[in-house]
């Protein structure tokens, strides 16, 4: 089994992909960890090793290339591809993407082991930074290989890490990743906290009340499989267009994510 897992940056995707190999024995290809090891060689940050790399497709052949022939060479193990665009070069593989608001991010890069290459003054200072570098990886890719990497239809899993802990979300992308290899499901599924929902009008010990029963059935589940919440975004969230009582309940139940379809406005 492939896994390829991409996401924002901050959003704990490496995290992820190392609580699945402890968990599962999967081994790790992570080139992110090269980039940043050569940056911190060439006494760079990694956004300016993304600039250097922009007249430079050295670096970026020798990641490809390598990406390509562990895959290859290798169909029979079970591989995650901790990789910005391994979803690319991975022959078959399951594909997830993991989002995370830039208010997280900037907090988490703040705090982990990367400081020691990517230094910053405070939280504002990470998020403009963060959304800087983004651009230029967004630029960079398209000008090379002509592809986006946050155009969502290339994956095959949608997964927000801001408010769930690595460890349930290591637990769902295995379970998907079993499906999606069982039952060759190549649709889109995007899951996020239902603390990201936007409601109308949301009294919380009302709702706590009437919807008692409904809570009390949610408790013990991490995922709603079974349902996909219609909603639209809105002031950096998604507001509920319908089902609204099942997902009131799923958020005052602390049921880690549900499945949403995004609709045009």
């Amino acid at each position: 089994m492939h896994i390829t897992i991409t996401g924002n940056l901050g959003s704990g995707k490496s995290t992820v992909a190392r609580i699945l190999s402890e968990k599962y024995s999967f081994e790790v290809y992570s080139t992110g960890k090269i980039q940043r090891e050569l940056a911190k060689q060439m006494n760079l940050s990694t956004l300016e090793l993304n600039q250097l790399m922009m007249s430079d497709r050295k670096y970026d052949n020798m990641i490809d290339d390598e990406t390509a022939r562990i895959s290859r060479e290798n169909k029979n193990k079970n591989i995650i591809f901790d990789s910005r665009l391994a979803w690319n070069f991975v022959e078959f593989s399951f594909k997830v993407f993991v989002t995370v608001s830039l208010d997280v991010a900037a907090y988490r890069v703040m705090n982990d082991q990367r400081g020691s290459v990517e230094k910053y003054s405070s939280i504002e200072e990470a998020k403009t930074l963060l959304a800087e570098r983004a651009n230029t990886e967004r630029i960079r890719y398209k000008d090379i290989y002509n592809l986006n990497y946050m155009d969502f239809t290339n994956y095959n899993l949608i997964i927000d890490g801001t408010y769930c802990d690595p460890d349930t979300m290591a637990d769902i992308i295995m379970e998907e990743a079993k499906d999606f290899y069982t039952n060759s499901q190549k649709a889109t599924k995007r899951l996020v906290s239902p603390k990201c929902l936007i409601f109308k009008d949301f009294n919380e010990e009302e709702d706590k009340s009437r919807l008692d029963d409904m809570i009390k059935s949610l408790k013990s589940i991490a995922y709603i499989k079974d349902k996909t919440f219609k909603v639209k975004k809105q002031d950096g969230g998604f507001h509920v267009k319908e089902d609204i009582d099942l997902a009131k309940a799923s958020l005052l139940a602390h049921v880690s994510y549900i499945q949403i379809e995004i609709l045009e406005d």
